[in-house]
């Protein structure tokens, strides 16, 4: 998790200034409010996360040590290939995180049948990579999700309508399960050049080679 503090500067002639951090990791939160907290030159230091809830140093510091064996700074990558023949779709995945103070990295695919266009694809992709987040425990967190469509990104901020029925059905599965999720989700647009790898496990879906790998970074 990341926070971003807040705090109240007293100054000799008793009034206050209010200051405030960028958003830093919950390790160097801590560390940089105690070491606030001890000068005796401050008040009112609060810890607000990536969703806005604030938190007292004494809740985040408690905060910190229950999620540290969790998975959390999550960000996912994700894209579909289609192929219009035979009308099966390549789902691909990446997905970085945290756990305790380890990095990780997983990458998975899956074939599916039945689908009718790219764009489909790339609803379903997503659906599939947030399946991996609900099996990897993963809730209640901000998420950057990352892909090279811009018409799934732009219509799940809501910027772009859509009618089409069938991927307004994708929509509300995929928001469905972000929310029970508890996810607050930021969606970056990426190139495709920038979307290689979850592009490479799509294009080895609709080989037939089905991967699941999950990998210790340094």
């Amino acid at each position: 998790m990341k926070y971003k503090l807040e705090w109240m500067y007293k100054l000799k002639e008793n009034g206050k200034i209010l200051f405030s951090s960028e958003f830093i990791s919950g390790e160097v939160a801590i560390q940089a409010g105690e070491e606030l907290d001890k000068s005796g030159k401050v008040t009112d230091l609060l810890f607000y996360d990536e969703i806005g809830t604030s938190w007292t140093l004494k809740e985040v510091k408690k905060l910190n040590s229950e999620i540290e064996e969790d998975p959390h700074e999550v960000t996912l990558y994700f894209d579909g290939g289609f192929q219009k023949e035979s009308n099966q779709a390549g789902l691909g995945a990446v997905i970085f995180f945290k756990q305790g103070k380890k990095k990780f990295r997983i990458r998975a695919n899956e074939q599916f049948d039945e689908l009718e266009t790219n764009n489909e694809a790339e609803y379903a992709a997503l659906y599939f990579a947030l399946s991996l987040l609900e099996e990897l425990g993963v809730h209640h967190l901000p998420c950057e999700i990352k892909g090279d469509s811009q018409v799934v990104l732009k219509q799940l901020e809501g910027e772009w309508p859509c009618y089409e029925e069938v991927l307004n059905n994708w929509l509300n599965r995929i928001e469905e399960k972000i929310k029970s999720l508890g996810i607050v989700a930021k969606y970056t647009a990426i190139s495709r050049n920038d979307n290689k790898e979850a592009d490479k496990l799509a294009s080895q879906a609709l080989e037939g080679k089905e991967i699941f790998a999950k990998t210790q970074l340094l």
